[in-house]
Parts: structure tokens; C-alpha cells; sequence
């Protein structure tokens, strides 16, 4: 059994490659092999968001607190809510983020394979944001 208690691993910001607006990562977990799985708890604040992006073996988002949007590719876009389980399947390109006027925090869980749990892609634009 491995206890990994609150506030023993340090918050850092979410890279401005692949976050518009302010984003606070804080890591959970990362399973170790032979699993794969990690989680974090990210927060948005009103309007960050994002890249547009996609994983390898798919990506589930538990949303904590605040309200939020999510969007895959092609569709239209989502509110999210406390309580909402979001499933984006395998290579499916989408993105996530918190709505203009509140801020969103959810847990992110994904898989690594070979190595990378994430391919990020282009930033989401205004225009696509507010679309």
C-alpha cells in the first residue's frame, strides 16, 4: 500500500505551449508498472483552457467543482458540471476548459503508451472558444 499525502507534491502551473488563461496542475498519481494510469487535479480559472489535443488510450475527466466546456472534434460544445464523467475515447482530438465567467477544476485520468499519455496539438482560438 502506498499513501501519498496532501500537499507532498507541488503544484505547478499549466504550460502556456498548451493552456491558454491561468491552469493549476496538481499531480495525484502515477500508477507504477506494470500499470499505467495517472491522475491530476486541474483547475481553470474563468476563460484558461486547453489546447486541442489527444490520448493514446483515451481520457476520463471527473469534474469536481465549478462549471466548464468540453468539445471533441466536430462536435458541439459541452457544459460540464460537478459530478459529470466526461470519456474521450482513444485519439479522439478535443479540449476542456472552464466557461468564460467560472472557474472549473476536474480530475484527469489517462494511460501511458509507449511512453506518452498525451499529443498536444494547436491551441483552441478565441474564436472556437466563444463559438
Amino acid at each position: 500500500m502506498q499513501i501519498t499525502r496532501i500537499g507532498s507534491q507541488p503544484s505547478r502551473k499549466g504550460p502556456d505551449d498548451y493552456f491558454s488563461g491561468t491552469v493549476r496542475v496538481d499531480p495525484l498519481f502515477q500508477a507504477p508498472e506494470p500499470a499505467r494510469v495517472g491522475g491530476a487535479s486541474v483547475t481553470f480559472e474563468p476563460g484558461a483552457r486547453t489546447a486541442w489535443h489527444t490520448h493514446p488510450l483515451g481520457q476520463t475527466l471527473i469534474v469536481t467543482a465549478g462549471c466548464g466546456w468540453a468539445q471533441r472534434e466536430g462536435g458541439p460544445i459541452e457544459e460540464i458540471r460537478p459530478g459529470d464523467v466526461v470519456w474521450f475515447p482513444p485519439g479522439v482530438k478535443h479540449w476542456h476548459g472552464a466557461t468564460p465567467t467560472t472557474a472549473m477544476t476536474h480530475v484527469a485520468i489517462q494511460e501511458t503508451l509507449d511512453g506518452k499519455n498525451v499529443d498536444w496539438l494547436e491551441k483552441v482560438s478565441d474564436a472556437q472558444y466563444r463559438k
